[in-house]
């Protein structure tokens, strides 16, 4: 059983940190610091949009911008961190 935990931990970890890459690579391309026309940032893009939009996605329906700052990121690294520490500090030492 601890098996399964540790993958659902690496799982979520793995998805933190897509979620983390999205947000620096989506500054940076706002922000000019990336070439957003290059074919290669293109498609790293498209890949962490396709990624993280559906989840984002529905954070956004219950939490509007604010102050011009989507804040949907943030609430999924919480989440994230939330759910990782859940399952490994209190859900997996019941199984063992």
């Amino acid at each position: 059983m601890n098996a399964i935990f540790f993958l659902i931990d690496q799982i979520l970890g793995f998805y933190l940190f897509i979620v983390f890459i999205w947000v620096i690579f989506s500054w940076l391309a706002t922000f000019g610091v990336i070439p957003t026309h290059s074919p290669a940032i293109i498609a790293i893009l498209n890949f962490l949009h396709r990624m993280t939009e559906p989840v984002l996605g529905r954070i956004r329906q219950f939490l509007p911008p604010i102050g011009g700052m989507d804040l949907s990121p943030l609430v999924l690294i919480f989440g994230l961190h939330f759910l990782r520490v859940l399952i490994l500090q209190d859900i997996a030492p019941m199984f063992r």
